[in-house]
């Protein structure tokens, strides 16, 4: 197991609330997904413990946690199809593309691994032209 599971695992169990079990829930479609995922821990520093990331030739997207929501940031959302309509924050950004979710927000898994998957095949050249 890696340092960076070893830390999503950490931060999962020290959250202890429903952001957990959600951030937990994310990593399990990601991992459906594309399950050759490499989970990082980026951007710790002082006043920030650090981030979950799955990447694959790329970083994928983030799982940062706040007080109200789970936000999955996609690097590269602006360029990704989302026909379900999942991407609902960082909207006007001309790269990323966010998905905030709130504690009784229901998840389209399929609909978020096609996301995933999507941001693989742009990652390693496999998108569509």
């Amino acid at each position: 197991m890696s340092e960076a599971t070893e830390k999503i695992d950490a931060r999962i169990k020290e959250l202890g609330d429903w952001r957990g079990d959600m951030l937990s829930r994310i990593r399990g479609v990601i991992r459906e997904a594309d399950p050759e995922v490499v989970e990082e821990w980026k951007w710790a520093k002082s006043t920030s413990p650090g981030t979950p990331v799955w990447s694959h030739d790329g970083i994928i997207c983030t799982g940062e946690t706040y007080k109200e929501v789970v936000k999955m940031t996609f690097a590269k959302g602006a360029s990704l199809p989302d026909p379900s309509g999942l991407f609902n924050s960082s909207l006007g950004g001309n790269t990323r593309r966010a998905i905030d979710i709130r504690e009784d927000d229901e998840v389209d898994e399929e609909a978020l691994k096609g996301l995933v998957r999507a941001a693989v095949d742009l990652n390693t050249g496999k998108a569509a032209k």
